[in-house]
């Protein structure tokens, strides 16, 4: 893999995977193709290698950009550009079929047109839907599609069209899920880094419902490595889950963090569940264990300790993050403020 095509580059785990990527392959050079909307965050390219990474700004759901700004030697797309967040979705579900359904066939399109060799889409685990509160029960990679929000549902059916390239035009494709990442660089409507932004400025964490939610975390580096590897040695047309076996009620990691930051638990505050929230997802990570040998590196204390330390180190990202338009979401999401920085 001497040339990838990375869209969504610029948000949290696909700038995460260019690191990690320009890292480990060291003669590979990058195109990150990137609209940059909301979450989409040019401070997360700072430090990239210039001669190894080529940023272009372009919208996946946009034909014409994208076969422009894919050159033909490409061996790789890796298809990270989404609308993610559950919240949006049920606000409004318009952009997330344009981009997550109409995105990424284009992107198919053009890799059949432009000749690239291996297609990878980057899911994750709320296509399966909810598990039930058993410690027994995992998503596997033969989990039924049962999605229960508008992303969710976006992303099945992104995974249908790239199975339907893989059967019907011979494209080599692979797809991986993934649960909760955490780490640097996450935009701040997130669970862990709008605790921790909201813990330093002691503001209220709002938390949904009874905080019993339970998510399979894993650090976005140890997804990233995972991602590299399913790229470089994944079966064509397979599916692939990553996960840490780290799973933790979202109370327990808001309490976690309020703790390491020496925060008091009053700051929590439980607003009204969102409609249609999943209550359990866990992954079993058994096939890309086994036939890729690939582990995380970090536990869910060390990985937590270097996020925390990231953004208590770098509070100019964060109210960067947090001004403009996400001050709006968020009060009307939590009907809560954010204190001026």
């Amino acid at each position: 893999m001497k040339k990838l095509f990375v869209t969504g580059g610029a948000g949290f785990i696909g700038s995460a995977f260019i690191r990690v990527a320009l890292e480990e392959l060291p003669e590979c050079e990058i195109v990150n193709f990137d609209a940059l909307t909301y979450a989409g965050n040019p401070d997360n390219l700072i430090g990239l290698d210039g001669r190894r990474h080529r940023f272009i700004r372009g919208d996946i759901a946009d034909r014409a950009a994208v076969i422009g700004a894919l050159e033909p030697d490409t061996d790789a797309i890796v298809n990270f550009a989404a609308e993610s967040h559950v919240d949006r979705s049920i606000a409004s579900a318009d952009e997330f079929l344009r981009t997550n359904v109409i995105g990424t066939q284009v992107l198919l399109d053009a890799a059949r047109a432009r000749g690239v060799q291996r297609f990878l889409q980057v899911s994750t685990d709320e296509v399966m839907g909810s598990l039930p509160e058993d410690e027994r029960a995992f998503f596997t990679e033969a989990s039924p599609y049962a999605p229960n929000s508008p992303y969710a549902a976006s992303k099945a059916a992104a995974e249908h069209l790239v199975r339907a390239a893989h059967h019907t035009f011979g494209l080599d494709t692979v797809i991986t899920r993934c649960g909760n990442n955490y780490g640097p660089r996450q935009f701040p409507e997130k669970l862990i880094p709008l605790a921790i932004a909201n813990a330093m400025s002691d503001e209220p964490i709002p938390v949904y419902g009874d905080g019993q939610n339970v998510r399979d975390w894993i650090y976005v580096d140890d997804h990233c490595r995972a991602i590299l590897r399913v790229l470089q040695r994944g079966r064509s047309g397979e599916i692939y889950n990553i996960g840490a076996r780290n799973e933790r009620r979202n109370l327990e990691v808001v309490e976690a963090i309020l703790e390491a930051l020496g925060k008091p638990r009053s700051l929590i505050k439980f607003v009204k569940d969102r409609p249609g929230h999943d209550r359990r997802y866990a992954i079993d990570p058994t096939k890309v264990e086994t036939e890729l040998a690939w582990r995380p590196r970090e536990t869910w204390e060390s990985g937590l300790e270097k996020t925390i330390r990231w953004y208590v180190e770098n509070q100019e990202w964060v109210e960067r993050a947090r001004s403009g338009a996400y001050r709006e979401y968020y009060a009307r999401q939590y009907g809560m403020e954010i204190k001026a920085g």
